[in-house]
């Protein structure tokens, strides 16, 4: 006996079949190309997450400009606990009192100077590397408080250490010890640009710290290089095995 011959399906009720096998692997290649690689999705997330958002670097570069402002305390106590006196001395030519240098020839002017302008280096280097220790991704906010706190420090220094000085009114003190006697001249900064070296010494300070011992940003990867999407799946034409 012969068996029933089954009838074709209709052709709407045909498994659809790639033409040819090139544009099946080709379909099959393209849609797997569009694919992202798994993991895509958490890198970009762990991207976004990855350092501190604006807000929180300029609120950090605040606290570093608060704290780096209050070491002008520090900064001018010592400027006036170690800078070196300048010795006047008065004399009286009729109802006139005339206050000169005891030593012309002294560098103890320089030294009032030179003592700031070392102790503020000093300082530069101390806040760039505390900084820096702190907060090791750095960033233009950190940088900028950094130095503002600086400048802020090395004013607020030199006026406090002009008034834990010697009396400003030299005629008055001179008339207060006495004709002949010698008594210290105003504690004051002669030149004013050593207000600027507390912040360029914490800048440059920090930036080399950064460029030798901060964190490093991952390596590009190569121009033109695309991530391998994988073996091509094979067709499938739709039959029930």
């Amino acid at each position: 006996m012969t068996a029933p011959l089954t009838p074709p399906p209709p052709p709407h009720q045909r498994p659809s079949q790639p033409s040819r096998p090139s544009e099946a692997a080709g379909t099959a290649h393209e849609q797997a190309w569009h694919v992202p690689p798994a993991g895509a999705g958490a890198a970009g997330s762990a991207g976004e997450q990855d350092g501190p958002g604006m807000r929180t670097e300029i609120r950090e570069a605040a606290v570093v400009t608060v704290a780096v402002a209050l070491g002008g305390v520090l900064l001018g106590l010592l400027w006036w606990w170690l800078a070196p006196q300048v010795p006047l001395v008065a004399d009286v030519s009729g109802n006139s009192w005339i206050v000169y240098l005891k030593d012309t020839e002294g560098e103890q002017a320089i030294g009032v100077d030179g003592t700031f302008t070392l102790l503020a280096l000093a300082f530069g280097v101390v806040s760039a590397v505390a900084v820096f220790l702190a907060r090791r991704r750095g960033g233009v906010p950190l940088v900028i408080g950094l130095c503002v706190g600086a400048l802020l420090g090395s004013l607020l220094a030199w006026r406090l250490g002009v008034w834990l000085g010697p009396e400003h009114d030299v005629i008055a003190h001179a008339k207060a010890v006495g004709k002949g006697v010698t008594f210290p001249a105003p504690l004051k900064l002669g030149a004013k640009g050593a207000l600027l070296a507390w912040p360029l010494a914490a800048l440059v300070v920090h930036l080399g710290v950064t460029a030798l011992f901060g964190p490093r940003d991952p390596e590009p990867e190569p121009y033109g290089h695309t991530p391998h999407p994988g073996p091509d799946p094979e067709p499938h034409d739709g039959r029930t095995r």
